[in-house]
């Protein structure tokens, strides 16, 4: 059995399709515990707005999966219409933190850029707008599958990596990566790393590189370089940066990102 079946077999995860029709003006959703949402545009275009104040446009056949759920609302223009089907993904807890831990707040899919995603989101326009009967026993069990090709996307896409998802799940891992990703400046290493989930060296580094892919170390310096990237997207000081995600000094950031991307943090930003 392969890695991602091998996760999704303890992924107890069960759709319910709320809404499927025409929707117009201004709809607004709110956040449920230990539930995501699907909304799959068909035809139209609409504006999805967080309540972070992000806002995304669509005017194209397109799937939004907000793992986390969250209060945010809808908005088509006055005289418009937009024809949408609209799904509850709920999880157990654990299975939730998961994927919100591992995923963006909220994944855009254009429908037409990826035959998966496009022939699985058709099978759920086909039966939300058709009359079958039995249809809305069918839709949630599609809706179901259409999250594993979500999974498969975001893989494909390197949006994420099996081993983080998988180490994540792990009831023993799981604590430590939400402490890796919540305190990456800490002076971490294999040792400290095994203590903190109360294993011995040689057993967290065998389980680790299983899990994951990278060892314990390699998979620090990724992580610290990943968020040293988003701090100088945003124009924080290279010298900043460097003790927020754990390193001494900009120097020993700079060497440690050269020898990883080929340039500098100065010129990565440049050439971004």
């Amino acid at each position: 059995m392969d890695e991602l079946s091998i996760l999704l077999q303890d992924l107890d995860l069960n759709a319910e399709v709320f809404f499927s029709g025409s929707l117009c003006g201004l709809q607004a959703f709110e956040e449920s515990d230990n539930t995501g949402l699907l909304h799959f545009l068909k035809s139209g275009s609409m504006t999805l707005v967080t309540e972070q104040g992000h806002e995304l446009h669509l005017d194209k056949a397109s799937v939004i999966f907000m793992p986390s759920g969250g209060h945010h609302r809808i908005q088509i223009k006055e005289f418009n219409e937009a024809e949408l089907v609209c799904a509850n993904i709920r999880f157990q807890p654990q299975q939730k933190a998961v994927l919100a831990d591992n995923l963006p707040a909220f994944l855009c899919i254009d429908i037409e850029q990826d035959a998966s995603i496009s022939e699985a989101a058709q099978k759920i326009f086909d039966e939300a707008f058709g009359s079958e009967h039995g249809r809305h026993v069918v839709i949630d069990r599609q809706c179901d599958i259409f999250i594993v090709q979500v999974l498969r996307y975001v893989l494909r896409q390197g949006i994420v990596e099996l081993g983080l998802l998988a180490a994540s799940s792990h009831p023993q891992l799981a604590p430590l990566m939400r402490k890796l990703t919540a305190n990456p400046e800490q002076s971490w290493t294999v040792e400290s790393m095994a203590t903190s989930v109360a294993m011995s060296r040689s057993k967290f580094a065998t389980l680790f590189k299983d899990s994951v892919g990278q060892s314990p170390m390699e998979y620090l310096t990724d992580l610290r370089l990943s968020m040293a990237q988003g701090l100088l997207a945003r124009d924080k000081p290279v010298g900043l940066v460097a003790n927020v995600v754990g390193y001494d000094d900009a120097s020993s950031l700079a060497r440690v990102f050269k020898k990883r991307f080929g340039v500098t943090p100065k010129q990565w930003l440049k050439n971004r």
